[in-house]
């Protein structure tokens, strides 16, 4: 195996993430533009400022009648002539004179004379009258020009990952794209002789290649293009022709297995030949035999091959990076938690323990740790919504005791 020597190893969590981070950022994605309907999750690239008020004019922000507040009587019903009626999208009405009102819909412009709109509910037809009941002050249910924005105000800042809300607004403004930074382009390898793709029959100490579909599941969810995946051998020879490829077609690279420090474990040895080592293992628990290095052009983070470690070390160190290379501001921060039950830490790592988080009737987040903990079994990550972060600093966590918990992609919150 490889000496350390150019590079650290056995990092800190926070050392690791923080030298991550710092290399991510001079690997900054260029920008694109994209059409709205695409747009859904991306990262914007430059500060949106509005073109326009919005709404464009003064409008009506109920159902009912248009009229001009001086008309109206606190101390008893007015009668006005309706003298005509407005939708929205519709035509300009008659102006409104005094003793008459317009007929108005929610969102139509006011007609000209008007200041105030009497809810529908608060009046009665009386032929070609409408009685008003009292109780409607002067320049009631009306929204004026620039009530949501105003031409110039700075809407939306870059680095904010686009929501419904957010395309919503840029539609409102005319818009019909965005610019954003360009989703990273990855290779993704699950390497090991044992190693079998779902639906075909399994040998003799072979497993299905879950990974495959975990990682490449987080990659999605983390906006990555997935541009290709390979499931390969541990065969020296295989390995470096796929990565020297891989570091000339995409921005990131990530693989699963063989980085630890076994007979079959060739990652850490190959990176430090065809490439460059940042780091090498961390101390977390599970995930502890992490690898970070560039290939190329591309960044690679080689995870460990047991499921749990690869989504772990996925959540705590990668997408740090993404959100680096993307100019993205960091998203799904820890939140704090009280525990459910006492825990006992036996070594001096970071661990992250799979748990299940619920709030109760005082509004105190609980963190409930399940008992599949092993680094091997995905079921405890399939059944957990959150990660209980415990210090590497601290062994003892007494029940109600407040720490960090990382949500897993999908928890409603």
């Amino acid at each position: 195996m490889i000496e350390p020597r150019s590079f650290p190893v056995s990092l800190s969590v926070d050392e690791a993430r923080s030298r991550i981070v710092e290399i991510a950022t001079t690997h900054i994605l260029a920008t694109e533009n994209v059409a709205l309907e695409a747009a859904m999750g991306r990262v914007l690239a430059a500060d949106v400022s509005a073109p326009i008020d919005v709404p464009g004019f003064v409008n009506s922000a109920m159902d009912g009648f248009a009229v001009r507040g001086e008309d109206l009587t606190a101390a008893a019903e007015k009668s006005l002539r309706l003298v005509g009626q407005i939708f929205a999208g519709g035509a300009m009405a008659s102006e409104v004179l005094a003793g008459t009102c317009v007929r108005i819909t929610t969102g139509a412009p006011l007609p000209h004379g008007a200041d105030t709109v009497v809810m529908k509910e608060n009046t009665r037809v009386d032929g070609e009258h409408i009685i008003i009941a009292t109780g409607t002050a002067p320049g009631a249910n009306v929204r004026p020009a620039g009530e949501d924005y105003q031409a110039g105000d700075l809407a939306l800042r870059r680095r904010m990952r686009l929501t419904p809300a957010q395309i919503g607004v840029l539609a409102s403004f005319g818009f019909v794209e965005v610019k954003v930074a360009s989703r990273p382009r990855a290779v993704l390898f699950t390497t090991g002789d044992e190693l079998v793709a779902p639906g075909k029959p399994l040998g003799f100490g072979q497993i299905y290649d879950s990974n495959r579909f975990s990682l490449g599941g987080l990659l999605q969810q983390h906006d990555v293009a997935l541009l290709r995946h390979a499931r390969l051998r541990d065969d020296p020879v295989e390995l470096r022709e796929a990565l020297i490829r891989a570091g000339q077609d995409a921005d990131i690279i990530v693989t699963s297995g063989g980085v630890s420090a076994g007979e079959a474990d060739f990652l850490p040895r190959l990176l430090a030949d065809i490439g460059e080592v940042y780091l090498w293992k961390v101390r977390m628990r599970p995930g502890m035999p992490f690898l970070f290095g560039r290939v190329g052009g591309a960044l690679m983070f080689a995870l460990p091959g047991n499921p749990v470690s690869g989504v772990v070390t996925f959540l705590a160190l990668v997408k740090p990076a993404l959100e680096a290379m993307s100019g993205a501001m960091p998203r799904g921060a820890a939140l704090r938690a009280r525990l459910r039950q006492a825990i006992h830490k036996r070594h001096a790592r970071t661990e992250f323990q799979r748990a299940l988080l619920e709030c109760d009737a005082d509004g105190t987040l609980w963190a409930t740790a399940l008992e599949k903990q092993g680094s091997g079994m995905l079921r405890g990550v399939a059944e957990a919504d959150a990660l209980i972060v415990l210090p590497e600093t601290v062994s003892e966590f007494a029940v109600g005791q407040v720490v960090d918990v990382l949500p897993l992609p999908g928890w409603p919150a």
